[in-house]
């Protein structure tokens, strides 16, 4: 393994699963979907309902008061530059932050897009890692819209193990595989001693070969809809220590984000501890007014980060203030949190307890879903 930016990075073949699970996981990726690709509506991470209105304990909070001391006092760092604004209106996206990047300790964002800047190349909202499209089906990667025969690039130096048909099935003739054409990636570099893997779906056409090396940003394959999908786009996965189905992990705490934009992560729970499933968590911005919501996990195959523990992601947020909201038990709590550029913003929040802000104190303990 190579190690990359010191002090920063520490640094086959699939089995068969019963017939019953293959089933299911052919129905999660049936799901996997490409709306018509219009930029300013695929910039909008609103999901279909209506955003809640405050109930009678939880009223919107108040704006930010000049010199508002951040909420999250114990992190290690925080930058300010460049300085928050209002969000842009065009699609227009400021350019990547250079890879490996992590102002935290606990952050890895290693990877670059696996589609170019000069098209759509973010997460289809409504579908994200974690996200349910049958009932108990969740998503085990990322959707990313775009047309057919648009440039898939590699999302990081490493070697090509898997250039073919048949990826989850193993049986390369295998053209009704879930994931169709595919390519998975076997990275130069690790995270805590433990291999990364990167796996790019749907392709219409492959342009690696198996034991080829490729570099960060070099094409490997054209965006198609083969495999188990109802239109063109890329389902792109991160898998830690194993390639397997069941050591994927948000792609959305991996990927860099734009210059002076970060990502929420947060944990929502009941008062146990418990992890809430499917609920909706509205992110409203102070300085443009602009909504947008995520649901956390589903159950069983999607794996919180080893330290964030989280079941809630959002990442490509411009740095500034928002308002959280949360319904629990019918109530509306809401919260303020200020989303810091090139870096991940944390929330905790454990039913009528409401909300702690800031980072974990102890790494959690990883929570794996375990084979069947």
């Amino acid at each position: 393994m190579k190690n990359w930016a010191s002090g920063i990075l520490i640094t086959r073949r699939r089995k068969l699963w019963g017939f019953a699970f293959g089933i299911a996981l052919a129905l999660g990726l049936s799901a996997c979907f490409a709306p018509i690709i219009d930029g300013a509506s695929q910039t909008d991470t609103a999901l279909t309902e209506p955003a809640p209105t405050p109930g009678s304990h939880a009223e919107t909070g108040p704006s930010i008061p000049e010199n508002e001391p951040t909420p999250l006092g114990n992190a290690p760092m925080r930058l300010t530059i460049p300085t928050p604004g209002a969000e842009p209106i065009s699609d227009w996206r400021p350019p990547l932050y250079p890879v490996p990047w992590a102002i935290s300790p606990h952050d890895h964002f290693y990877f670059i897009r696996p589609i170019a800047a000069n098209e759509v190349n973010w997460p289809l909202a409504s579908y994200r890692y974690g996200g349910t499209f049958f009932q108990d089906v969740v998503h085990s990667g990322v959707d990313i819209p775009g047309s057919m025969g648009t440039p898939i690039v590699a999302a990081g130096n490493g070697t090509v193990v898997w250039a073919d048909w048949g990826f989850f099935s193993g049986w390369r003739e295998n053209k009704k595989d879930p994931y169709g054409q595919a390519v998975v990636i076997e990275h130069d570099f690790g995270y805590q001693g433990q291999k990364l893997y990167t796996v790019y779906a749907h392709m219409s056409r492959i342009d690696a070969i198996e034991g080829q090396w490729v570099q960060a940003g070099e094409q490997i394959g054209l965006v198609g809809d083969t495999g188990q999908t109802t239109g063109a786009h890329l389902h792109f996965e991160i898998r830690l220590n194993e390639n397997t189905f069941y050591n994927t992990y948000n792609p959305e705490l991996w990927i860099a984000p734009p210059q002076g934009w970060g990502v929420l992560a947060g944990f929502v729970g009941n008062e146990k501890g418990e992890p809430q499933r499917h609920v909706r968590v509205d992110v409203l911005s102070y300085e443009s007014g602009r909504l947008r919501a995520v649901r956390s996990y589903g159950p069983k195959v999607v794996n919180g980060d080893a330290y964030y523990q989280e079941n809630v992601v959002l990442s490509d947020l411009p740095a500034g203030w928002y308002e959280l909201r949360i319904t629990y038990e019918d109530v509306i709590y809401p919260e303020q949190i200020q989303i810091f550029p090139g870096q991940v913003s944390y929330f905790r929040f454990v039913g009528r307890e409401g909300y702690t802000l800031g980072f974990p104190e102890e790494p959690g303990l990883k929570a794996l879903t375990p084979a069947p």
